[in-house]
């Protein structure tokens, strides 16, 4: 019976079409052998494949200028595909498992991230993929929760301690001390992540051990939906308001106009549940003006928009495409401020309703 192929990395990127210069989100399958991209998450068969064999890929690409992030692969036959990812870090992220896979596969091997199986003696019956989606399962899995230390809200993560406790309660381990080398295993390959002081510099070296099994280490999961906040006063701490769902994010931005093109400062409210984007008139007034429905959207960095007068100098733009392909563009006031919209949209647009 044949294997299949293993999938490395899966998300939202943004694709550029092959015939025309437009940008559509796209559901993208890193698998070990090719890249598979599919019109939405929920669908059975994918609308394209590139194969990897004899592929190269290349990062930073400066094709489009006025967008951000993109990187090009360039397979055996000379086609080039392009990809924008929301952010720095998520490209990087991208590009380097691609990278990998392309090598293993041109050099005839499998695909397997950096393993310390031997340095910790891991059985090798242990199938860190499969415990990867165990812990992850909605009603037996570990529990994602927003977490608060040093003024800074952790969305969508977990403890050290939580880690363990559900290796050992779900006989994964036989006991706590097999836990943590389990544990530092599925950090070590990427299976987690760490969020916060604390348990980043255990996993930089500067612990006994690179996993820690305390209560104010926190981890997170790397396809899910984390993001950290800091806040300095009562408006910016998570509030119940009139919708159902809790505010992850809120201030003011610039937002263009659909059929004017005109920019207008608008009052935004990030919401989870529904997962929507309101708008407000900041001037006051308790009835939004407008929404954007998330769920399933793909938001990216741009530097400039097509065939309209840039509104600023140093505008900080970025770009919401949702689900029916309808695009907002907004402008933040700093490029950290345009960081942490997209992180906080994109977590509500993968877990909200």
């Amino acid at each position: 019976m044949e294997r299949e192929p293993m999938r490395i990395r899966e998300g939202y990127l943004v694709k550029k079409g092959s015939m025309f210069n437009t940008w559509k989100p796209m559901w993208v399958v890193l698998l070990e052998d090719g890249i598979e991209f599919y019109k939405k998450k929920a669908d059975n068969s994918p609308k394209g494949m590139i194969p990897l064999k004899g592929s190269s890929i290349h990062s930073p690409c400066q094709d489009f200028g006025k967008r951000m992030f993109v990187f090009k692969l360039t397979v055996a036959k000379q086609q080039d595909h392009f990809f924008q990812a929301a952010y720095l870090e998520e490209r990087d992220a991208w590009v380097r498992d691609i990278k990998k896979a392309i090598h293993r596969i041109d050099g005839g091997q499998r695909f397997a991230r950096k393993s310390t199986r031997k340095s910790i003696r891991l059985p090798e019956t242990i199938n860190l993929s499969a415990l990867y989606l165990s812990m992850k399962d909605p009603e037996s899995g570990i529990k994602e929760l927003k977490l608060e230390k040093d003024k800074r809200v952790f969305n969508h993560c977990f403890t050290g301690t939580c880690v363990i406790d559900w290796l050992v309660s779900s006989s994964s381990v036989r006991n706590r001390r097999e836990g943590l080398l389990l544990a530092s295993s599925l950090l070590s390959e990427g299976y987690l992540q760490p969020a916060g002081d604390t348990s980043k510099a255990a996993a930089e070296g500067l612990s006994d051990t690179p996993f820690l099994d305390l209560s104010d280490a926190y981890y997170y999961f790397p396809d899910s939906g984390f993001f950290c906040e800091g806040y300095s006063s009562d408006d910016d701490v998570v509030l119940k308001e009139e919708f159902r769902g809790t505010i992850v994010k809120q201030g003011c931005l610039l937002k263009q106009g659909h059929r004017r093109k005109n920019w207008k400062v608008r009052k935004f409210i990030l919401r989870d549940d529904p997962a929507y984007l309101h708008y407000y008139d900041p001037a006051g007034g308790e009835e939004p003006l407008g929404a954007i429905h998330l769920r399933g959207c793909v938001v990216t960095a741009v530097e400039d928009m097509p065939d309209t007068k840039k509104h600023d100098d140093d505008n900080i733009l970025f770009e919401i495409i949702t689900a029916n392909e309808i695009h907002y563009y907004l402008q933040a006031a700093s490029s950290t401020e345009r960081t942490e919209w997209i992180k906080a949209i994109q977590s509500v647009a993968r877990t909200g309703k």
